[in-house]
């Protein structure tokens, strides 16, 4: 099931379990250990005194109390101390033991702040990567909605040369899309729709466009009136894989999959598609043309088509990282 980047206060998320990013003695503290500790009430405490502490890198789990979540899961990440005294391991062991604490208490959601990148000084960005690593791994075995809840978007950055070369890719297209006069506007509308109403054979046979070629001219003429439905399936039969495969690196609802695969005329949100365009690793053209099934199209007067667009064109089909940049530039994310 799907990961979720969100902007929001993990003491008020309606979900399974939160996890709170504790000290060893788990007795409270500042920070998100503290807000959740007010939140929950002083039988939080009294619960956390009986625990005996918990080491960095493992998780313990009480009651959530006055929180609108069932449980809260006590987990203790790593000081920073410059990265080489086995930080990362460590951060990574504080997500799994939660998750797989979360999995045996049977919680379906699970939202997690970002563990040690505040008064631990863990870097926000590695934090991050960390973060969606671990959890996307995780989900790509197992059942489970994942929040990742962002308290304050100055708080959350992306690696500085992975946004500045992001923010170069939309420069280099996004302003050309907005500083057109009306004239030249126009002139690439009518030069798009012409495109759009040609033949589609045309379309079929361009030599860029092909992962796998239709095997006969019958075959080639079926895939005119394909449908998005139809064009996914034949796609994951062509990849190989399994339908949860496919979902679960698209970052999409086991639910909402199954919708599609039963109606054959499902329409599906842009980014359910592009997110389903990623996780079959489809090129650039292929992209376009599965966009184009479920009625939409790329353009360079959106953001957010030219950051999937930058991640596709480099070959990077991590849909937890394009959700990151996403999630960075205050734009829609991929999946469910």
């Amino acid at each position: 099931m799907p990961l979720h980047i969100v902007r929001n206060d993990i003491t008020t998320m309606k979900v399974d379990a939160i996890v709170n990013a504790a000290k060893e003695s788990l007795l409270g503290g500042g920070g998100v250990d503290g807000a959740i500790h007010r939140a929950a009430g002083p039988d939080l405490l009294k619960e956390c005194r009986t625990l005996g502490g918990c080491k960095t890198g493992q998780a313990k789990i009480t009651k959530g109390y006055r929180l609108p979540a069932k449980y809260v899961i006590h987990t203790v990440g790593p000081v920073w101390r410059g990265g080489g005294h086995g930080e990362r391991e460590l951060l990574i062991s504080a997500y799994r033991s939660s998750l797989e604490l979360g999995l045996a208490h049977d919680c379906q959601t699970v939202a997690f702040p970002l563990i040690s990148s505040g008064v631990y000084g863990y870097p926000k960005d590695q934090a991050l990567k960390v973060a969606v690593d671990t959890i996307g791994d995780f989900l790509l075995a197992h059942d489970m909605t994942v929040y990742l809840v962002i308290f304050d978007r100055d708080a959350y950055t992306i690696g500085g040369k992975l946004y500045s070369d992001i923010e170069a890719y939309i420069d280099d297209r996004y302003v050309d899309a907005h500083t057109d006069d009306r004239a030249e506007q126009r002139r690439r509308a009518v030069t798009f729709q012409t495109a759009a109403s040609a033949p589609e054979e045309e379309a079929l046979w361009e030599p860029a466009a092909r992962g796998a070629e239709p095997a006969s001219l019958d075959e080639a003429l079926s895939r005119l009136d394909e449908s998005f439905s139809q064009m996914l399936l034949r796609k994951i039969s062509e990849r190989g894989i399994t339908d949860a495969q496919c979902y679960k690196k698209a970052n999409i609802d086991r639910k909402l999959f199954s919708k599609i695969r039963s109606d054959i005329h499902y329409k599906p949100s842009k980014p359910t598609a592009m997110a389903f365009a990623v996780a079959l690793e489809l090129p650039l053209e292929e992209a376009r043309e599965m966009l184009q099934k479920a009625g939409f199209a790329f353009s360079h007067a959106s953001k957010f088509d030219i950051i999937v667009e930058y991640f596709i064109a480099h070959h990077n089909y991590n849909i937890f990282e394009i959700n990151e940049a996403l999630f960075a530039f205050d734009q829609s994310l991929l999946g469910g």
